[in-house]
């Protein structure tokens, strides 16, 4: 950790939004076991991604409240911030698939772009002391061959997804500049691990393996993206929510860069399908070659990642096999991709 940085202890109540989705139910976890003393409350609006299945395995705390709650709500947000006086908030809620982005874009920019504005006018208000909000490498928009993106790099989003995330990151720096309101932006690459919802790339591989269908992929399936396990970007985020600094973006990567053939080709030996599964679809629009972020600045709090993503994949196709029910609610046979 550098000498330079120092330590913020969460004020409570802290709130965490988007509890009951892959990365903030397994980030809540951790939390409530970091800070077993703290008030702590989450909101989740459960709709097709987030499940109250993902917050069964919570430790047995009584400082914990689940509220079911849409951040584009304002009048019931902040009723929430009335009751409770929220100090600190992580914000994870989000539409995070850039598939769906394209067919519903309005939907993504109510929930990303306006939801995140509900919580920064009532953070201002309320005066919370810290402000997380958690955003995508994909804003940076494609990478060229052999550059990669520190946290100064100019926005450049190419989905309705990255843009509606790239306005979200501008209106909390906004709030930051204008109001001093202290928060932290995270980017982060591709997160994977089991309970994801089975729209994402690896999941959905692994359904259609284990079904012996065809293992969709757009183009010519060269597209890299660097992985990053859920619980290594949990740590991340408890590591800048103790150690960031107020009014700064950190990138954070799992510095596992690879190319969806190849992810395919690893699940297809893991699951036991052959080769000719493989097979390349017609190209979705904006599709960016390559995400690449320069993480040097998260690594000076004490951070990197932990997990090895051969090793987890494995684990991660078992956990899936072994769960067909997460399986079963893929909504789509098409190639599906972060």
């Amino acid at each position: 950790m550098s000498n330079t940085q120092t330590s913020y202890t969460p004020r409570e109540p802290i709130l965490v939004t988007g509890s009951a989705g892959f990365i903030g139910s397994t980030f809540l976890p951790l939390l409530l076991s970091k800070f077993s003393a703290s008030e702590i409350h989450s909101v989740d609006a459960l709709t097709y991604a987030g499940s109250r299945e993902n917050l069964l395995d919570l430790p047995e705390s009584s400082n914990h409240s689940f509220h079911r709650l849409n951040i584009t709500d304002f009048d019931s947000l902040q009723k929430k911030f009335q009751n409770f006086e929220f100090k600190t908030v992580i914000h994870f809620a989000a539409e995070t698939h850039v598939d769906r982005s394209l067919n519903s874009p309005d939907l993504f920019f109510r929930t990303n772009l306006i939801g995140t504005t509900n919580l920064l006018k009532l953070a201002k208000e309320f005066a919370v002391e810290r402000f997380i909000h958690i955003s995508t490498d994909e804003v940076y928009g494609p990478t060229p061959d052999g550059i990669e993106f520190d946290e100064s790099a100019p926005l450049n989003p190419s989905s309705p997804y990255a843009a509606s995330k790239a306005a979200a990151d501008l209106a909390t720096l906004s709030y930051s500049k204008s109001y001093d309101l202290p928060v932290i932006i995270i980017r982060s690459t591709n997160n994977y691990g089991p309970r994801q919802y089975p729209e994402k790339l690896i999941p959905l591989l692994i359904s259609r393996a284990s079904q012996g269908k065809a293992l969709p992929l757009y183009g010519d399936g060269k597209y890299e993206r660097d992985w990053i396990h859920v619980e290594d970007f949990s740590r991340a985020v408890i590591a800048i929510l103790e150690c960031g600094k107020a009014g700064e973006i950190y990138n954070v990567a799992g510095e596992n860069r690879i190319l969806n053939i190849e992810i395919a080709e690893r699940i297809r030996e893991l699951v036991g399908v052959a080769e000719s599964k493989i097979e390349f679809v017609a190209n979705r629009p904006g599709h960016d070659r390559r995400y690449r972020i320069r993480t040097d600045k998260v690594k000076t709090l004490g951070f990197s990642p932990q997990i090895d993503f051969d090793e987890e994949l494995a684990k991660v196709v078992k956990w899936y096999l072994k769960t067909p029910q997460r399986l079963a609610k893929i909504s789509t046979g098409a190639a599906v991709e972060k």
